[in-house]
């Protein structure tokens, strides 16, 4: 596989799916959904497209505290 663009949804066989969050011709670095984020030399990582990217869960809301008693 040629050098992937940054916001590519990719395979990697060991850590699963990703997002591409940064890519050149010499280093590349994927979000990984479960192990994080890792760096890879491009030219020597496997990795292969993943088709559509699922969407991205939502992040829960900060609730507020409430403004009720005070001592």
């Amino acid at each position: 596989m040629k050098a992937p663009r940054k916001g590519d949804y990719v395979k990697h066989a060991l850590y699963g799916f990703g997002f591409v969050t940064e890519a050149d011709s010499e280093r590349t670095s994927i979000d990984f959904d479960i192990h994080g984020s890792k760096k890879f030399v491009t030219s020597m990582m496997t990795i292969e497209p993943a088709g559509d990217a699922p969407p991205r869960p939502a992040r829960p809301k900060r609730r507020l505290k409430a403004a009720g008693a005070s001592a």
